[in-house]
């Protein structure tokens, strides 16, 4: 079930006008129900797998609570804790290494030998991925680690428990939540007020423009270039490029923002996970704003743990490049998501390296940092190296990413933007410019998110009938310039494969 579906804006307002009426003892009964409902929509079966990976870092974090108020000495504490920790780890990241990285580890095995020429018959297995795997398992083992670290007090409502790893809004994309966040929202079930279902409603809205007219358009552009890209080199990959850069962000973003929005009608806040990242001015800041719920998890689940910047600047630099590896390889079980990653942690790497000379540059050239056209520049690099690392993140593999980047450096054809061939690429002209139309909107909201101003803030301070002629306006727009498919069909969100 999609947040952009018909059976979705059947399925919500239902589970919304339920929650508000039925007993106080039975609203966590029903959100459970509503999110495995949720869930088991597209496959009814991996809905074990949630109820797994539940059971298990529940028991975990009750086992860690009773070692902590047991009668052993603080070093078989730790020791059962540790042990603790590392089974539920096990077992959940052995379940999430089967279905996503299985065939991967497979296939890779069979490269290395035949780099020692010799031949394997490789068997290739056919392994469904579940959908949002990859984010529920990471939300439930930060609460292993949150009740470890006495951080939280381990929960003893299952069901409680249950939901907050499997809370529908964002269970198959995120934001990955905290359990000081959600897990303690939760406990407290909501009554319905009018503000937060205003505010929520504003957030769905915009959630929907961001996916619907805007990510949904682009893809269309995006996908018949890089879908044929032997096709169209040059200009047309390098526009293609650009405008991938504008479809993952407003794909997931607006995955993200609906998923906020639902839950503040519901009475829960959820964390931002975008904060006008194509506005940063370095790397180290786009990821700071960039799906900031997994780049917060792996900081606090594996880069700290690992060192973090306490061992020296070679470990720390060691460190932020395993990171981004796995972070890469998180995304997805090929070496092109490997490259995605591993290409922005060198950026960061590589910019502190060259710290010392970017900093004598600046004085030699008598530079203004606080200028706007300094920034500006600064911007236009991120956004280069940024959107130059998307090749390997969006081609299917990465020896399609070299061919791309050959097609984009051999192909000399600028004319294109000029003589009308742009728009021979799925969009016409006026879909093309809806387009262009649509980045605007989105480039002027996030300069004012930038700024620390809440556009839906200024709209909700004003009068009754503005605000109403707002959302109203609003929807007409969405139902009119909406990407529907030929048959009206919902568009699948990209981090679903995530």
């Amino acid at each position: 079930m999609f947040f952009n579906s018909l059976d979705f804006l059947i399925f919500f307002p239902i589970v919304v006008l339920l929650y508000f009426v039925i007993p106080v003892k039975l609203k966590h009964v029903w959100l459970l129900a509503a999110s495995y409902y949720f869930y088991m929509c597209w496959n009814a079966k991996y809905a074990v797998l949630i109820l797994f990976s539940t059971i298990v870092t529940y028991l975990s974090g009750l086992m860690i609570e009773r070692v902590k108020n047991g009668p052993w000495d603080d070093a078989h504490k730790k020791t059962y804790k540790n042990l603790t920790v590392a089974l539920s780890f096990t077992l959940n990241l052995a379940v999430l290494f089967y279905f996503k990285y299985f065939n991967f580890a497979l296939e890779a095995f069979g490269n290395l030998f035949r780099l020692l020429h010799i031949e394997l018959n490789v068997p290739v297995f056919d392994i469904l991925l579940p959908v949002g795997i990859s984010f529920y398992t990471f939300q439930a083992l930060s609460y292993t680690m949150d009740v470890y670290r006495g951080e939280i007090y381990a929960e003893k409502s299952f069901l409680r428990y249950a939901l907050f790893v499997s809370f529908f809004p964002q269970l198959v994309a995120g934001p990955i939540e905290r359990s000081k966040n959600l897990l303690r929202q939760l406990a407290v079930p909501k009554k319905f007020q009018f503000e937060a279902a205003r505010d929520g409603i504003l957030l769905m809205i915009w959630g929907f423009f961001l996916k619907v007219v805007l990510a949904d358009r682009t893809a269309v552009f995006v996908d018949l270039v890089y879908g044929k890209y032997e096709e169209y080199g040059g200009w047309y990959l390098i526009v293609a490029t650009l405008l991938f850069a504008v479809q993952v962000y407003c794909d997931f973003y607006g995955y993200s923002v609906i998923a906020m929005g639902a839950a503040e009608i519901l009475g829960i806040r959820l964390m931002e996970n975008f904060d006008a990242p194509y506005f940063s001015t370095t790397v180290s800041e786009y990821w700071r704003k960039w799906h900031i719920s997994l780049t917060s998890w792996f900081k606090d689940y594996l880069y700290i743990p690992l060192g973090g910047s306490r061992k020296g600047v070679f470990r720390k630099n060691i460190n932020r490049m395993i990171v981004f590896t796995v972070s890469g390889l998180w995304h997805g079980a090929s070496f092109s998501f490997v490259a995605w990653g591993g290409l922005n942690g060198l950026y960061q790497t590589m910019g502190e390296v060259l710290m010392p000379v970017r900093n004598k540059l600046v004085e030699v050239l008598h530079l203004n940092r606080n200028s706007f056209g300094h920034k500006l520049a600064k911007m236009a690099c991120t956004l280069f190296l940024v959107d130059f690392s998307l090749i390997f993140f969006r081609a299917n593999r990465f020896r399609d990413a070299i061919e791309i980047l050959k097609q984009i450096w051999t192909v000399r054809n600028p004319w294109i933007l000029f003589d009308g061939s742009i728009y021979d690429c799925g969009l016409d002209r006026s879909n093309f410019w809806v387009m262009m139309v649509c980045i605007g909107i989105l480039l002027f909201a996030d300069y004012f998110k930038h700024k620390g101003i809440a556009v839906r803030k200024i709209i909700t301070k004003q009068d009754y009938w503005f605000r109403w002629l707002v959302i109203s306006f609003s929807v007409c727009a969405i139902l009119i310039f909406g990407m529907w498919g030929t048959e009206y069909n919902a568009a699948g969100f990209l981090y679903f494969q995530f």
